[in-house]
């Protein structure tokens, strides 16, 4: 009993600083979900309706909801991002673990100081929404689906193929990040009936296409080194 206790009390403990029972959500996805996300971000433009479905108060799984953000495919994309880094350095005889373990870094360091960046910005222009820090590393994480698809496309053609597949991924993420943040960011005032006026609210409608305009920055940044 008191091994069992001990652990409920270290589950407790844990829950307290990692939001375990939020994570699940995060994660509840299937192949249907993962398939028509991907479709989302490689090709946002005919999409129209970006709300997320509530439930008694609460968002609906990922895995019932394209729009939901979720943890998966950014976790997914990350360590693919990292598997085409190492496989792009190894076909030009530059790989090495610590040169594989310096990208990881890299895009690790960049992903926490965009998100703090993020969060600053909400808190200085007061901005009052629901997205959470877990949100904002998912929507921040899927950056790197484009940035695998720009990879591999150099790979087989080349710089040219890189820089277009990166360009068409490049826009796709910043349309899908506009429409998808503006809802989020603009929700206060849209409750009270006001889109766009006012200082505050220019404000918040800069600082969206601020977040979905420094996404292309780091879709570059992190991969232009790999294809030659």
């Amino acid at each position: 009993m008191m091994r069992v206790g001990g652990a409920i009390g270290a589950g407790n403990h844990i829950d307290r600083f990692i939001p375990v029972s939020k994570l699940k959500y995060y994660f509840a996805v299937d192949t249907i979900y993962v398939g028509k996300k991907l479709g989302l971000l490689i090709f946002p433009y005919m999409h129209q309706n970006w709300e997320v479905r509530y439930q008694q108060d609460s968002p609906v799984a990922p895995r019932v909801e394209v729009n939901a953000p979720d943890l998966y495919i950014p976790a997914m994309a990350f360590i693919t991002y990292l598997l085409v880094a190492g496989f792009a350095l190894g076909t030009q005889s530059r790989f090495s673990p610590e040169v594989l373990g310096m990208q990881a870094s890299s895009a690790l360091i960049w992903l926490i100081i965009e998100v703090l960046a993020i969060l600053l910005s909400l808190y200085l222009v007061t901005v009052n929404t629901d997205l959470t820090t877990i949100d904002l590393i998912a929507f921040a994480g899927y950056k790197y689906v484009g940035m695998i698809t720009g990879v591999v496309a150099g790979l087989i053609f080349g710089r040219t193929g890189y820089y277009i597949a990166l360009g068409w991924c490049c826009i796709s993420i910043v349309v899908f990040m506009i429409r998808t943040l503006r809802l989020k960011i603009l929700s206060e005032a849209a409750a009270e009936g006001v889109l766009v006026r006012g200082t505050r609210n220019q404000l918040r409608m800069y600082l969206t296409m601020a977040i979905a305009a420094v996404q292309p920055i780091f879709m570059y940044w992190l991969t232009f080194h790999l294809v030659r």
